[in-house]
């Protein structure tokens, strides 16, 4: 976090956030945020401050910003089908962490997932299978979807903390990297800490 100029949550902090807007979500039946030109000038004018890191699928339905209560700036959404890692989404999360301050990174998996099925099923072809390898590696011969899904986010969570600036944060700064599965049936996150 050296270029850093900004810290204003703990990864503790940031977390309870996250949890906090979840319960918040999962109890109502209608989402929103506030996009008025003055938001959106402020952060053109002081940039961006996320207070977590979220890694997840593609998968239209599962949106973090209305998932965790969000709002604009408030989170650093990276979306990959089957919320895979490779260099680019560590590019993204060392830059988030390292340039933004942001102390909270979460591979956000979910139930359902059309990537995990893929590869479950072994229907994956095309380009497809540039992700389904990298699942396939992460959840061996497990053949419960669930179990998978949970697998899989361990796996990411994994690779992200092989990268050596994320250690350094973590050690440095308290910087967490923790696995969560949101399910798409009743709305909520469950967080393995």
């Amino acid at each position: 976090m050296s270029q850093s100029t900004h810290y204003d949550y703990t990864a503790d902090a940031a977390l309870e956030r996250l949890k906090a807007g979840n319960r918040r979500y999962a109890e109502e039946s209608f989402a929103s945020m506030d996009i008025s030109r003055v938001v959106l000038k402020r952060f053109q004018d002081y940039g961006q401050h996320p207070y977590a890191i979220v890694i997840t699928c593609s998968d239209s339905r599962v949106i973090p910003e209305a998932i965790f209560s969000a709002g604009i700036g408030d989170l650093f959404v990276i979306r990959l089908a089957g919320n895979v890692i490779d260099d680019h989404q560590l590019g993204s999360i060392e830059y988030a962490a390292d340039h933004l301050g942001t102390g909270l990174v979460v591979v956000l998996g979910h139930t359902n997932c059309g990537a995990i099925e893929a590869v479950l099923s072994g229907h994956a072809s095309g380009y497809i299978r540039y992700i389904a390898e990298d699942i396939a590696e992460a959840i061996g011969q497990e053949k419960d979807p669930y179990e998978a899904c949970w697998k899989n986010v361990r796996h990411c969570c994994e690779k992200i903390e092989s990268s050596l600036l994320i250690k350094e944060d973590e050690e440095k700064y308290g910087l967490r990297v923790i696995g969560a599965v949101y399910d798409i049936e009743n709305g909520q996150v469950t967080f393995e800490e």
